[in-house]
């Protein structure tokens, strides 16, 4: 699989072994495929079905605080059974809340708590993750669960940009209004490049998959993935379950499926005009040619290098810095409650 960065091979039967039990996550900046990816792991069987994503190392875990603490975790349940994310368990409070209270002491063991209380309803013997922002929290997932596997979703950030500008997911300064499209490459820039960086050190625990392959060739990519989470991932019984995107796909253009016409790999070709091309590729063309996406060098020039440098500058300094402030300082609390409208 040629853009596919392949994972050490799984040495023996141990490996394989536990591999066959831990559990998945599956991350990549937003609108890279995860979802679909994710939908594909659940049709395959043996894994918790959960048709949500967590939140809890990017929101649950800065917005409650330290979970060894009792009045944080009862403060994070009371707000959970409110929420969408607990109705989709199909658990009652009964079934997780002493577990929570007695054995919880950070925002892994809740997520483990929570899954494997979903695994034991369904006969599920393993679970899997799919929040796509949790790539900015690989360390401090591998802290807290150990056995965690890595799969990181990496799609054309020109794709990813078109999809995040057309959610407005990726807020540009008042200044940068008319570069939203802009901004949103940016974004796909820094978050992918962070992940990998971080990723690259958990050795045989993390692997990358490119969303264009999961698309063009899902048999191919379930046979490749399958070695790496020690189970057979049948893309026959993938297809017959055909869980979610699996079976109609999860889009930002839905008009493409109404005129009978997705095709979501290389829509920038079209999507963009030779000019939003040419700016991307300036803005973003290091990453595009490092993971192995075509760019144009001569489009490159026609963008003014000094906004160019500008708003790489400003935007990756905001990217990191509200990072820091969430995982890393009190404000956490006020930045990620403003992301959680349920609270």
């Amino acid at each position: 699989m040629s853009k596919t960065e392949v994972c050490p091979p799984v040495r023996n039967q141990f490996f394989r072994d536990a591999r066959s039990r831990a559990p998945v996550f599956v991350v990549g900046c937003p609108r890279s495929g995860t979802t679909f990816l994710y939908h594909l792991l659940l049709s395959a069987g043996g894994f918790a079905i959960y048709r949500a994503e967590s939140q809890v190392f990017n929101l649950l875990e800065p917005r409650f605080g330290d979970l060894s603490v009792a009045s944080h975790k009862r403060a994070l349940l009371a707000a959970w059974y409110r929420s969408p994310l607990f109705v989709k368990t199909g658990l009652n409070a009964g079934e997780i809340d002493r577990s929570v209270m007695l054995e919880c002491r950070n925002g892994g063991d809740f997520l483990r708590l929570v899954m494997e209380a979903i695994g034991r309803r369904q006969g599920a013997e393993r679970w899997a993750d799919c929040t796509p922002e949790h790539l900015l929290y690989l360390e401090r997932i591998k802290e807290t669960i150990p056995d965690a596997l890595i799969i990181h979703v990496v799609r054309d950030g020109r794709d990813v940009s078109m999809s995040l500008e057309k959610q407005g997911w990726i807020r540009p300064f008042e200044w940068d209004r008319e570069h939203a499209l802009e901004v949103a490459a940016l974004y796909w820039d820094w978050i992918v490049r962070r992940g990998r960086a971080v990723g690259r050190r958990l050795g045989e625990d993390y692997v990358e998959v490119r969303y264009e392959e999961l698309v063009q060739d899902p048999r191919g990519s379930m046979v490749f993935l399958s070695d790496f989470v020690g189970q057979n991932l049948n893309y026959d019984q993938v297809k017959k379950a055909g869980i979610g995107s699996v079976q109609r796909p999860n889009t930002s253009f839905p008009s493409d499926l109404q005129s009978e016409e997705f095709h979501p790999v290389g829509r920038w070709k079209h999507g963009l005009s030779e000019k939003q091309q040419a700016i991307l590729d300036a803005l973003v063309g290091d990453t595009l040619d490092e993971l192995g996406y075509p760019t144009n060098d001569t489009g490159r020039s026609l963008w003014d290098r000094v906004s160019q440098r500008r708003m790489q500058s400003q935007y990756n300094a905001y990217f990191s810095t509200k990072l820091f402030l969430k995982t890393r300082t009190f404000l956490g609390t006020v930045l990620a409650s403003k992301d959680l409208s349920w609270t």
